[in-house]
């Protein structure tokens, strides 16, 4: 959790309540004079070669690794992740490392395009400063999704990291700097959410990136576009599960309980509705609350806690209003539905609706919403109607017919019997209030690139 006046951030666990840090905000000419030395020093960057940035890229992930138990401590304390789960994200942020470095040449050499030219082709050259704005669910994780194919490609990053993870964003820094990267290649910002706007309209910062919610989306985008400036906005997900008649019950289940539960339910792609057919309903939910009753919750920092307690306890008090309003309108709570502070107990809520607030808003904790459907068009129609688009996953044995149903669906992922997931080599990214843009493969690469057409005729 945190605290913030204009004088201070103050860092506190959620699980324990205790004081860990306070950050004084910079002024805005430390704010500039970061923004002037991450210019100078992109200058040198972009006439690096691939080979140069890629063993820097690999510095960063042996680091993650020989320091993870460190830096996943940092998480848990900051945000409350389970702390075997925080080092599944280092993990997985050493992964995206050691993808870049191997794949941004192929990525980024140009592509010949045959024309009535002598020669034409595109190339893809770098922005520029980038400057994300990221939120603490994944603090590594991230912001790592961010700076590595930022920096392969020749970029420079700033980050403004959420308020309650302050620690995390230092050590990021850290880590760059001892990977042997150029003074400036990557600064964190100590920044509160009003100094934003000045950082986006700085005549050196070139693009902006952003993962969080829909208001923090709109008010950066609104600011960038009045910049002219490139924006890509990763917002919230209320993902369905659909559950068709012939899926297998007990590993659906088992995807299920990750796709919903993991990080404590606090997750943009977790599988908030369930949606389940008619013919099996009585039966996966019969397997699904006994697998949720033996999810275990306590301490953080306890290897064997699955469900720890949620980022803020403000959190957990918006997600009970949600359920609360949810129970005025019919629903019912089939197991769970307690909270004590930070603590949300995991909850499984039952004869859900589509007007209800737990169907319609994103419910970012451990409670998951359950309709029932009797036909695939009514459970594609269910699953379409929300505002978001970010995924959903389909889990069926007949793959024909689950892939032949995949163009109905408006989200940015459709997975099938497997749970929706960030993958270093598929793009990420949805539709609607999800947001645009995409993260990841070379989509993501060259989203902060300029894409530039070269034309050569011969006199």
């Amino acid at each position: 959790m945190y605290l913030q006046n204009k004088k201070v951030i103050t860092t506190i666990n959620p699980y324990d309540g205790k004081t860990i840090k306070e950050y004084t905000p910079f002024t805005s000419d430390q704010m500039i004079s970061r923004v002037e030395k991450a210019y100078k020093a992109q200058q040198e960057w972009s006439q690096t070669s691939y080979e140069h940035r890629a063993e820097l890229i690999l510095k960063i992930a042996s680091l993650l690794e020989s320091e993870k138990d460190r830096y996943a401590r940092q998480m848990t304390l900051e945000m409350g992740k389970p702390i075997e789960q925080a080092r599944g994200e280092l993990d997985k942020c050493a992964w995206l490392c050691r993808f870049y470095a191997d794949k941004t040449q192929e990525y980024l050499a140009p592509e010949v395009i045959d024309t009535e030219f002598y020669k034409s082709y595109v190339s893809y050259e770098p922005l520029g400063i980038v400057f994300a704005v990221m939120p603490w669910n994944y603090p590594f994780w991230q912001v790592l999704r961010f700076i590595v194919p930022a920096l392969m490609a020749g970029n420079v990053g700033l980050l403004k990291h959420a308020s309650n993870v302050m620690g995390c964003a230092q050590m990021i820094e850290e880590l760059i700097d001892n990977a042997g990267f150029p003074k400036g290649c990557f600064h964190n910002l100590v920044i509160t959410s009003d100094q934003v706007a000045s950082v986006i309209k700085h005549k050196l910062v070139k693009a902006v990136t952003l993962t969080g919610s829909k208001p923090a989306g709109s008010a950066v985008a609104s600011i960038a576009g009045s910049e002219i400036k490139k924006t890509v906005l990763e917002l919230g997900g209320s993902n369905a599960l659909v559950v068709f008649p012939d899926a297998d019950l007990d590993k659906t289940v088992d995807i299920c309980i990750q796709a919903r539960f993991q990080n404590t339910g606090q997750s943009c792609i977790a599988g908030k509705r369930l949606l389940l057919h008619d013919d099996i309903y009585d039966a996966f939910l019969e397997k699904f609350t006994h697998k949720v009753a033996g999810l275990r919750s306590g301490d953080p920092l306890d290897d064997n806690t699955y469900i720890g307690v949620m980022a803020k306890e403000s959190l957990a008090e918006e997600l009970e209003e949600l359920m609360k309003d949810s129970i005025k309108m019919g629903a019912k709570i089939h197991y769970g539905g307690n909270r004590k502070k930070a603590y949300f107990e995991p909850t499984i809520i039952t004869s859900v609706t589509p007007e209800m607030p737990v169907f319609k808003e994103e419910t970012f904790g451990p409670l998951v919403a359950v309709t029932s459907f009797k036909t695939t068009d009514e459970a594609i129609s269910l699953a379409n109607n929300t505002e978001f688009g970010l995924g959903v996953t389909l889990f069926s044995k007949d793959l024909t017919m689950a892939e032949s149903i995949v163009p109905r669906f408006k989200d940015g992922a459709v997975f099938i019997n497997a749970k929706v997931g960030s993958h270093p080599a598929l793009p990420f990214g949805g539709t609607g209030i999800s947001g645009y843009g995409r993260e990841l493969s070379h989509f993501g690469i060259r989203e902060f690139c300029n894409v530039k057409t070269v034309v050569i005729e011969q006199l």
